[in-house]
């Protein structure tokens, strides 16, 4: 088997030690690459570094084109790049495809934002103290990235991490997760292709363990993490004075309103619930995880979801009928049949799924856990959702905010004052009105409160996050 490469300043090399990257459905080897050595680790941070200045500079036109290149290589590869997903990360080919689709967009969005990142001008003479005077107000990348990456989304997380350092001028270091690095070294390959100066980006495979050296290294400024809220945390206590994005997941909910009851609605609403709760084997931020509908509805509403969760079909990810595929591994659907288990034992009804079968789990119902139990408190990070009736809309959405997490929450409504209310009180980074929370666009402002993180994705969000404001102050002009 082939070692693929990683990327050392742009550079493709080999470490010493080999890793082998198995199927997670029945444990295959589908590839190998290398640990990088702290010499290559050190070298590529120390480019990066030297880039910094060079990477400033460079036109818009040259980052919007080595972004429209990734892109359109991604776009010509993507039946490959679809099969490397599934092979390393477990999840159907369908939804390998679509992850793809959206990397597709959001280097196209980034090349776009780059083309536009400007600025803005500020009068100042609404004081007569400053007549003359206007500011041109610019944003300059704080310096070079560290992002670090989990294993859900091989492509389109690293994507959201590397697209908008480029297009801002900022280099960047990639820690891939170790489950599922053969997607990001393919990526730096296609970057490889680009006329990008030296140094403006590395793709490093090491192990978690040696992840901490890279995040307190004071010439990477900038740590954007998408993972756990436990690492997370630690990292930011770790660097107080380093500037951090975090998005570090939830126990996304949805709330059935009491206007949503026409039949197709409700068939609609549980369709849409059972897939999306599952569609990554539940292993996404914004899975849905915890459902809540009004009790006029609930009866008419709770055997359409056991139905549309029972019809998805579970089973080997290459085959196309697939809808839900395995865990990440065998020790992760463990865990979540312990949940399971554990909710049952404190009074839970499994509705539908509940047995595992290696490192496959069923979707999974269940309705009447208790409040205090993991599968509604923390995040499941499986296919299980609970469900369970509320009085009315304010309850629902008090039950949504019960949570120590705030990433997306969905809002089955009609109403526009109900959705209103719900984007008012709702205490989530975004509110999805009419489907589930597991919407997202690859260009708009995505990220959490609470113990869902600080900061923001989404290419143009990202940008202000990897730069700061630098102000320019022009006097004695005639305006």
């Amino acid at each position: 088997m082939d070692q693929r490469a990683f990327y050392v300043a742009g550079r493709p090399e080999h470490g010493t030690d080999p890793v082998t990257i198995r199927h997670p459905y029945d444990g295959h080897a589908v590839g190998e690459t290398t640990i990088a050595t702290p010499e290559q680790v050190e070298r590529a941070v120390s480019a990066a570094a030297d880039a910094a200045g060079p990477a400033q500079a460079l036109p818009a036109h040259a980052r919007a084109a080595a972004l429209d290149h990734v892109s359109a290589r991604l776009k010509e590869r993507a039946d490959e790049v679809a099969k490397l997903i599934t092979a390393e990360n477990g999840k159907p080919l369908k939804w390998s495809r679509a992850e793809v689709t959206r990397a597709v967009s959001t280097f196209r969005w980034a090349a776009e934002e780059a083309r536009r990142f400007a600025g803005e001008l500020q009068r100042l003479d609404t004081d007569p103290a400053a007549t003359g005077r206007i500011a041109v107000v610019r944003r300059f990348p704080r310096g070079p990235v560290l992002g670090i990456t989990p294993f859900n989304f091989p492509l389109n997380l690293v994507a959201h991490k590397v697209a908008p350092a480029i297009a801002a001028g900022a280099p960047i270091v990639v820690k891939p997760a170790p489950a599922t690095p053969l997607t990001a070294l393919l990526l730096g390959e296609i970057l490889a292709e680009t006329d990008l100066p030296p140094g403006m980006f590395s793709v490093l495979p090491v192990p978690n363990d040696r992840a901490a050296a890279l995040v307190e290294d004071p010439r990477l400024p900038v740590v954007s993490f998408t993972g756990s809220g436990p690492v997370g945390a630690t990292i930011r206590r770790a660097v107080p004075d380093k500037h951090v994005t975090l998005e570090l997941g939830g126990n996304a909910a949805v709330l059935v309103c009491a206007d949503w009851t026409a039949d197709a609605d409700l068939t609609f609403a549980a369709e849409r619930i059972a897939m999306f709760s599952n569609y990554q084997a539940g292993q996404s931020c914004i899975a849905v995880q915890r459902v809540f509908v009004h009790e006029w509805v609930y009866d008419g509403f709770v055997p359409r979801l056991v139905a549309a969760v029972s019809a998805l079909r579970t089973g080997d990810p290459f085959d196309e009928a697939t809808d839900v595929g395995p865990l990440i591994s065998e020790a992760a659907a463990t865990r979540v049949e312990s949940w399971v288990d554990e909710a049952v034992t404190a009074g839970a009804t499994i509705e539908a799924g509940g047995l595992r079968a290696g490192a496959t789990y069923p979707p999974t119902v269940l309705s009447r856990a208790p409040k205090d139990a993991k599968v509604t408190r923390e995040e499941v990070f499986g296919p299980v959702l609970v469900v369970e009736p509320v009085t009315d809309d304010a309850a629902g959405f008090a039950a949504i905010n019960d949570s120590a997490y705030g990433l997306q929450a969905g809002v089955f409504t009609r109403d526009l004052r109900t959705a209103f209310t719900a984007h008012r009180t709702l205490d989530v980074g975004g509110v999805i009105v009419g489907d589930v929370p597991s919407y997202r666009a690859d260009q708009m402002p995505y990220g959490g409160v609470k113990g869902s993180g600080v900061g923001r994705e989404g290419l143009r969000s990202a940008m202000d996050d990897y730069t700061e404001p630098r102000v320019m102050v022009l006097t004695g002009l005639d305006l």
